[in-house]
């Protein structure tokens, strides 16, 4: 069903691993088609599912970039539809309604940093290595690099990322705020299994209206807020919710069922 991702379900998390290792597992067309296909209607079945994990094939690379021998020879129109076809994509990941948490396991450049910077959460491997190169090729990030950047640590440290091509080592970006944390080479998934696990204990319908109403903060349209007020109004006509008053109540776990 797809050639360039390998996808593992075990106990209701999906471990999707880029696989074009020889290409350090640069984002091609054929692999941003199907991220799409997979975060999309014909993806990953939500029942039972508690979240995802992306990573790397391999130990060199989450992502090392864009496959650039498919846009260099692109006309500003071309170019401008391509940049928004890979937004779209990564937009699906931003608003996919379970944790979706990127394992870093070393080079996160280009299109590979923006990719991490659309997952919901990012666990970085002691040798992971994050940046956004493209104005040494004469371009700037197209699939929402230098939005996203911003927002994750600040207006001033993006533009200096982003005009000087610098890279930055996992530690300066936990610092930054760019990751979530930092593990051991190697120990990526793990970590990133343990948190969607954590996060499995809460509330489905819940964990969903914060990626909704997170992602409505930083939309163009619409008010953050009211938002946010109607999303809690939805809660409170769940039965997760009223299981999770019972629960609190009774001084016991409770046993959400997403409803």
């Amino acid at each position: 069903m797809y050639e360039n991702l390998h996808i593992d379900i075990q106990d209701g998390i999906a471990v999707v691993t880029i696989r074009r290792e020889k290409a350090l597992n640069a984002l091609n067309t054929a692999t941003m088609a199907e991220l799409r296909r997979l975060f999309g209607t014909e993806g990953l079945n939500l029942s039972g599912l508690k979240g995802v994990i992306l990573t790397g094939a391999g130990e060199k690379a989450f992502v090392a970039g864009a496959d650039i021998t498919e846009f260099s020879e692109l006309n500003a129109a071309q170019g401008e539809a391509f940049a928004r076809q890979g937004q779209q994509v990564f937009e699906l990941i931003e608003r996919f309604p379970r944790p979706v948490v990127a394992a870093v396991n070393g080079f996160a450049l280009g299109g590979g940093c923006e990719l991490a910077m659309a997952c919901h959460l990012r666990v970085a491997g002691e040798r992971a290595r994050f940046g956004q190169p493209e104005v040494n090729l004469g371009l700037i990030p197209g699939y929402g690099g230098t939005q996203r950047l911003v927002q994750y640590i600040g207006k001033g440290k993006a533009l200096e990322l982003l005009m000087t091509a610098d890279m930055i080592g996992a530690e300066e970006a936990l610092r930054l705020g760019l990751v979530n944390c930092i593990v051991p080479a190697g120990q990526e998934v793990a970590k990133a299994r343990e948190i969607i696990e954590k996060i499995a204990t809460k509330a489905p319908v819940a964990i969903a209206k914060v990626i909704e109403a997170v992602n409505a903060y930083f939309a163009p349209e619409g008010d953050g807020f009211v938002f946010e007020a109607q999303a809690f109004g939805a809660c409170c006509s769940t039965e997760d919710f009223r299981e999770g008053v019972r629960a609190f109540v009774e001084k016991r776990p409770a046993k959400f069922e997403g409803k």
